[in-house]
């Protein structure tokens, strides 16, 4: 099954951002473009919006004059929905409402011709029971844009319980027609990114809720050390409290509760209180004119240590033991089995983050994961009260030898990137294994959908298969809640790892 021919009318029903920013992807690409919406003139407005947006796309060299022209010439807003009757594709961009768009596509159905696509761009409802509403719902996908439309090239494919492979072909394909890459996913709460996004954002919550680290802290660290492109915090700030907490609420509801995606309280009380992001001046941070931005902790300059004794290969930061050698820092090697730590000369011990705390150990600093250790500029240290200041000082000293900036944060169990990554390397291992996507399509959907880095299996593949299972372990064993268990799919992986190695 191919695209849909570029003489085939697409029509989009729902003229706000959203809307409007499809509408210009179908433009752009080639097709005839009708527009409706069920507020008298919005659809003549919207056109005139999409056109201006022809216009400033022309004074940046990105369309000529006569394609924009042309594209003007096939914007054509309709009055009712007879006026879509001739449409090869209707994509729906209406409120979020269960009810509403199925009487939309209900309406839709007795006005469109039988092989009309109609695809719905719901973030968050379930595209199996919006197509449960219509006569024929093998024609009904998703097709969820991510925002803006024109500039994101993601596109999630989402086939519910009866949509045809036919339809859901076609829609990919005229997806892929459109200069978008698209993946295809089943329908399953939050499809592939606001289902494995989750931890991104709880985590950070998490972190804060514990009273371990501030918000320009912990957005710091995903930032430098992570290599996210945005902390949560300044994130959600963005997107709008009340929406990702929205998006949040829904994938926990829809899955009957699962303590994995639990909602924030924190975040819950700031929608209450009204702050909800740039769009409202204040949120986790005050956007409001004047207003100054927090900074993140960072520790004082502290003296370096002479010699650290490396006790194993660091496993995924061993490029730290080059790093300090080329500072000028001696690095006295030991054989240890599955020794994964460095001794200071004061006899403290500095570890990657692994899901356990400092408190249980005699005086242990953590550090936490990074991308990339050579070009992270930022490091987060964690320990105890009872952690010897000499201790916290020569780690300290260590990694600001490196160049990097230390942020002390509380004795929290995976600190903050290692129980991100690890969570969401876990979610996407049980995504797979439940049929949700391929890995390459998660992987793709995590890098273009929300800027990860990494995807989740190329994460996995980097720090060792059986690391994100052993990491969420000890966390688990620490919160027995079962947030933390590493899923079947997960353990499967990690297992069989195991018995290959053993055997080799």
């Amino acid at each position: 099954m191919t695209a849909l021919d570029l003489s085939s009318p697409v029509a989009v029903v729902g003229t706000g951002t959203m809307g409007q920013g499809i509408a210009q992807v179908a433009l752009v690409a080639g097709h005839p473009v009708r527009l409706y919406d069920a507020v008298p003139d919005r659809a003549r407005e919207a056109a005139a919006a999409i056109g201006a947006r022809l216009d400033r796309l022309v004074e940046k060299g990105r369309l000529t004059a006569a394609d924009r022209d042309a594209a003007r010439a096939r914007l054509r807003p309709a009055d009712d929905l007879a006026g879509l009757a001739d449409c090869a594709l209707v994509v729906e961009a209406v409120l979020e409402r269960l009810d509403v768009k199925q009487e939309l596509f209900r309406s839709l159905e007795e006005v469109v011709s039988p092989d009309c696509l109609l695809a719905t761009n719901t973030s968050s409802l379930s595209v199996t029971a919006i197509g449960g509403a219509l006569s024929h719902p093998g024609r009904f996908v998703g097709l969820h844009f991510f925002n803006p439309a024109p500039l994101l090239p993601l596109v999630e494919v989402v086939s519910g319980f009866a949509t045809d492979v036919t339809s859901a072909t076609r829609a990919y394909e005229t997806a892929r027609a459109w200069g978008k890459t698209p993946v295809a996913c089943a329908d399953t709460p939050g499809f592939i990114v606001n289902r494995i996004a989750r931890p991104y954002y709880a985590e950070a919550f998490a972190v804060y809720e514990a009273q371990a680290a501030d918000p320009a802290t912990i957005d710091a660290v995903l930032r430098e050390s992570g290599g996210f492109r945005m902390g949560a915090f300044e994130l959600t700030d963005l997107i709008g409290q009340d929406v990702n907490e929205s998006v949040t609420h829904s994938v926990w509801q829809s899955f009957f509760q699962d303590v994995r995606f639990t909602p924030s309280l924190a975040q819950r009380r700031l929608v209450e209180s009204g702050r909800l992001g740039r769009k409202t001046g204040r949120g986790w941070y005050d956007h409001r004119e004047g207003a100054e931005r927090p900074e993140p902790h960072t520790a004082e300059k502290r003296q370096p240590p002479a010699y650290v004794v490396a006790e194993g290969d660091l496993g995924p930061a061993s490029e730290l033991l080059a790093m300090i050698r080329e500072a000028g820092i001696e690095v006295r090697e030991e054989d240890e089995d599955n020794g994964t730590r460095l001794v200071l000369p004061g006899g403290g011990q500095l570890a990657l983050a692994d899901g356990q705390t400092s408190v249980e150990f005699r005086d242990v600093v953590y550090f936490d994961l990074a991308l990339d250790y050579r070009g992270a500029t930022r490091i987060a240290l964690s320990a105890c009260q009872d952690t010897g200041a000499r201790t916290v000082s020569e780690a300290t000293g260590l990694f600001q030898a490196l160049g990097k900036d230390v942020s002390l944060i509380g004795d929290v169990p995976g600190m903050i990137v290692a129980r991100t990554v690890a969570r969401i390397i876990d979610l996407a291992f049980d995504a797979v294994a439940k049929g949700v996507a391929t890995e390459e399509d998660v992987d793709t959907a995590m890098r273009l959908g929300v800027n990860y880095p990494l995807g989740p299996f190329e994460w996995s593949r980097r720090l060792g298969r059986t690391w994100a299972c052993s990491v969420l372990d000890d966390l688990h064993q620490r919160d027995p809640s079962g947030r933390y268990a590493p899923s079947l799919a997960l353990y499967r992986h990690s297992f069989a790892t195991e018995k290959r190695e053993g055997a080799s």
